[in-house]
């Protein structure tokens, strides 16, 4: 349309039609600060009789959003600013994804529309207070049935009524940190003045509040374990070494001296977002050796012969690096984590016993506490880093257990006191 100066104003982004009658749409949203070359947001509409309309809605967005890029301090949203952080977030990968799912699970949906500029420490806890009731932000209007299933199906004992679950304490502090990381990032590139999330009331530091198998228990569980040879292998390594599922499952026996009796862990497994499994480092990202007892070394001497014999008899060897748990005969692919996982739980609930495989570490060790192992060395037994303040802070009561053991050990030692006089 002619301006007041009598020439058609330009229309800003482009809309071309395909060979194939799809419509391609193209918007310029400049040049690059890093690779300094210029940039375009694109999009292929298929063809069709609404494909015009739907390429000008195409259009509308991508300058919507080239223009918020422009005038990020007042008009960019929490989801922007989520997405260009992630685009610089520099972690691993394993963390990354966790990261994304709780965004993507509860912030995204409710604090994702909302200008990062209008976001505040009241928005902020009126937030947490959401996830602490329920963790699917229902509100009190959920509907009174949770179905298995989208569309028309037969229901079953999967569909049933909506329960509120509030959110666990650690996740939500867990966001809570997620989100202080985004908006300090906004605050250095001066979206916003001040970061909201220091002055919001940080959730609360959930107790540590570990449940490990009783001994009885832990019995029943590796016997139980034991009618299936490798299966029973796991469970025990698990049990007497603390080690994470993630750690025990990236085992290769390159990492196995059963002659001077010790095992390092140095990797553990992740699946990425393709689904692939992937090794990375350990939690801490240090490798460490832990100590063998003479069981644990013939339980592994009898697992490393039936690796043999399994590749044997498939014609093959078993290479020095291949995995200590594989379900391959020649121990090219490990035992996936979350299998174990899964496995562990159902071997648990056929036997009655509420508890899951993590809580093996919790039973490793609370039993090296009780039997007066020091701190520093079950620490450094299952990874914890801080110079074994992690492990202080959640095995306190068993720590306090063990010093009233200690008192009662040294009294029943004391020699008995002389009588009174009378």
């Amino acid at each position: 349309m002619p301006t007041a100066s009598g020439r058609a104003k330009r229309q800003r982004g482009e809309i071309e039609e395909l060979p194939s009658g799809s419509l391609r749409v193209k918007v310029y949203a400049g040049i690059d600060p890093i690779t300094k070359k210029r940039h375009y947001l694109t999009e292929t509409i298929p063809a069709g009789p609404t494909a015009r309309k739907e390429a000008e809605k195409a259009r509308t967005r991508f300058l919507a959003q080239v223009d918020d890029r422009r005038n990020p301090r007042t008009r960019a949203t929490v989801d922007q600013l989520l997405d260009r952080w992630l685009e610089v977030l520099d972690v691993e990968a394993s963390t990354r994804q966790g990261y994304v799912k709780k965004l993507n699970k509860h912030v995204r949906p409710l604090l994702g529309k909302l200008p990062v500029g209008r976001l505040d420490a009241e928005t902020l806890e009126s937030f947490y207070a959401v996830l602490r009731k329920c963790r699917d932000h229902c509100g009190g209007a959920r509907r009174a049935i949770e179905h298995r299933k989208a569309g028309p199906h037969d229901c079953t004992d999967k569909c049933r009524p909506h329960a509120c679950r509030p959110l666990a304490p650690a996740s939500i502090r867990q966001i809570h940190w997620i989100l202080s990381g985004a908006l300090n990032r906004a605050v250095r590139w001066r979206w916003i003045a001040v970061n909201p999330a220091d002055q919001a009331e940080k959730p609360g530091m959930p107790q540590p509040n570990p449940h490990p198998p009783t001994a009885p228990e832990a019995a029943r569980l590796v016997t139980q374990a034991w009618k299936d040879p490798d299966w029973g292998a796991f469970v025990w390594v698990a049990m007497t070494t603390g080690a994470r599922r993630s750690e025990l499952c990236a085992l290769r026996w390159s990492a196995v001296d059963l002659n001077t009796a010790v095992l390092t862990l140095r990797s553990a497994l992740y699946v990425d977002d393709a689904g692939k499994l992937r090794e990375k480092d350990t939690k801490t990202h240090q490798q460490r050796r832990v100590a063998l007892d003479a069981e644990t070394v013939e339980v592994l001497r009898d697992q490393l012969a039936r690796c043999e014999e399994r590749a044997s008899t498939m014609g093959l060897s078993l290479p020095g690096d291949s995995y200590v748990f594989s379900p391959d005969p020649d121990g090219s692919l490990p035992l996936v984590p979350d299998t174990a996982t899964q496995r562990f739980s159902r071997m648990a609930a056929r036997l009655g016993i509420i508890t899951n495989l993590h809580a093996l570490r919790h039973y490793s060790a609370t039993e090296l506490i009780a039997a007066g192992v020091d701190v520093r060395t079950v620490a450094g037994r299952l990874g914890h880093g801080g110079g074994g303040a992690t492990t202080l802070r959640v095995y306190a009561a068993w720590l306090s257990e063990s010093d009233q053991r200690a008192a009662a050990t040294l009294a029943a030692r004391m020699p008995a006191r002389p009588a009174e006089p009378r």
